[in-house]
């Protein structure tokens, strides 16, 4: 089954645009009946993602569950898609999230819902089709369809300023996606192909090597769009504004998934195609990095709006994972990739709780709050777990994916690793802050109708809590299936760029 038998991965792709076609063909009036087609949807593909973890052969090597077949022949541009022990846990990471999302909308998308339902299907697609793709064109449509129903939900659905938020965000991430298409053009005409696995072979083979100024433009395009969505400081300014003013779900979405699409382009594309240039930006990259931890916490730290607050730690903590990329161990990418997973469950998680606060209390700054504890004691202690797992306690899931891309840096840069666990010493600080304004001292009169979770809001939570102890505790059921994937991906790389060198030495 993780061959070209069944079909899995087009099921996946495929079943989100029908739920879509569904919620559209439904009267507008007909409201549970869209909300109940778009859970049921994305429940549906959630269960028939699971196989991709049960099924899936660590020791094979290649990509599993592999589909192709022509898409332009004339051009040969295939729609091939496929899986690793990387992109198989954020295709997962992916289906979790969305079935979330939708049931955290249940009350509060009240205007539009079939049109804003019909957006999250859209968007799952082009999300899960970013994680499989394994042709150039092939991702880069993926990677724009994903751009335009976020755009949207932020715009229609979002705060205040949504329009400026949804404007900006759809801008950056424009920008970053026209030199991605312009270099992929580039790749392209020089391999003679768009299809990933031909073009590593094409780019190794003797002969086939891209020149070494070439290679550098070609891998400051890619990583110039990839920065902009993780985002790197200093292209980070369009996150903090598309997170507040974005729904729950879209918050949920943009920090859970999206954002990892950057991280994940710099393993499947920047860094396997562009071996040689690796040495001379890989420095420049995890000095970025280590700015927007810094940055990302201190900025944090001073935030009134929780949701801000949170907004700001993903830009920290998303400079961890790019650290880690870059320190290029095997250690340190796969503690990247566990992290991915980590800030998608963490920082999801946190955006849910903050919007179950704002759906009660319809603010979101921390001096209208204190002293709620009393009134919610189940939320608060989720919210406190969920702060405590994005920290990194030990025993949780953030400790495994941040102590392990610290010591693969650590092999490579003591200073860089240094410098990151100051950040993880601020991260605690402003979410303990967070915590204990919120929740603990006097107790502000104005929360007194405020009531605790309701049985929708446990069942949106619980896995999450669940997965932030079985990571945390039993972190080989991740590695041993993505560390295989992670060791071929550098020793590939690394091998790649010490021939390059070697002939050019020569």
């Amino acid at each position: 089954m993780n061959q070209v038998g069944f079909p899995l991965l087009s099921l996946l792709l495929i079943l989100p645009l029908a739920g879509a076609v569904a919620v559209i063909c439904v009267p507008r009036q007909r409201v549970q009946l869209v909300k109940g087609i778009a859970l049921g949807t994305t429940l549906l593909v959630l269960v028939l993602s699971l196989p991709l973890y049960f099924a899936f052969d660590a020791q094979a090597p290649g990509y599993q569950f592999e589909e192709r077949s022509a898409w332009v022949a004339s051009l040969d541009i295939s729609y091939h898609v496929g899986v690793d022990g990387i992109s198989m846990f954020l295709v997962l990471l992916t289906t979790l999230l969305s079935a979330l999302a939708v049931l955290s909308s249940w009350r509060a998308i009240t205007e539009q819902v079939k049109e804003y339902m019909a957006l999250m299907l859209v968007m799952e697609t082009a999300m899960l089709g970013v994680f499989v793709s394994l042709d150039l064109f092939l991702f880069y449509v993926f990677w724009e369809g994903s751009l335009i129903p976020m755009a949207l939900l932020i715009g229609r659905w979002g705060g205040e300023r949504r329009v400026y938020a949804a404007v900006k965000f759809f801008l950056f991430t424009l920008a970053g996606s026209a030199l991605m298409l312009v270099a992929s053009i580039v790749l392209y005409l020089q391999g003679g192909s768009s299809d990933l696995p031909q073009l590593l072979s094409q780019l190794s083979s003797p002969g086939g090597q891209l020149a070494y100024g070439l290679q550098g433009w070609l891998f400051a395009a890619f990583a110039l769009a990839f920065a902009v969505k993780v985002p790197l400081f200093p292209l980070h300014t369009w996150l903090p504004a598309a997170h507040v003013e974005a729904p729950t779900a879209g918050s949920v979405l943009l920090a859970g998934v999206l954002l990892k699409m950057g991280a994940y382009g710099y393993l499947r594309f920047a860094i396997p195609l562009f071996p040689d240039v690796l040495p001379t930006f890989a420095p420049w990259l995890s000095i970025l990095a280590l700015i927007g931890i810094i940055y990302g916490a201190l900025v944090a730290l001073a935030q009134e709006d929780i949701k801000s607050l949170v907004a700001y730690s993903s830009v920290a903590h998303m400079g961890f994972v790019v650290l880690g990329i870059f320190a290029l161990t095997p250690q340190s990418v796969s503690g990247s990739v566990l992290q991915m997973v980590n800030h998608g469950l963490s920082t999801g998680a946190l955006f849910l709780l903050v919007g179950f606060l704002y759906e009660r209390r319809h603010t979101r700054r921390l001096s209208e709050y204190g002293g709620i504890w009393v009134k919610v004691p189940v939320l608060g202690t989720l919210f406190i777990i969920t702060a405590l797992s994005s920290v990194g306690l030990p025993g949780l899931n953030g400790f495994v994916g941040e102590f392990t891309i610290l010591l693969g840096t650590y092999q490579v840069n003591a200073a860089y690793a240094a410098v990151a666990t100051f950040g993880i010493v601020l991260a605690a600080w402003y979410l303990l802050t967070a915590v204990r304004r919120t929740f603990f001292g006097p107790f502000n009169r104005a929360n007194e109708g405020l009531t605790d979770m309701t049985p929708r809001e446990l069942a949106i939570m619980l896995p999450l809590g669940i997965l932030f102890f079985v990571i945390g505790l039993f972190p080989n059921l991740f590695f041993q299936k993505a560390n295989p994937s992670v060791e071929a991906l550098v020793m590939q790389t690394t091998q790649t760029a010490v021939v390059s060198q070697g002939r050019v030495v020569q």
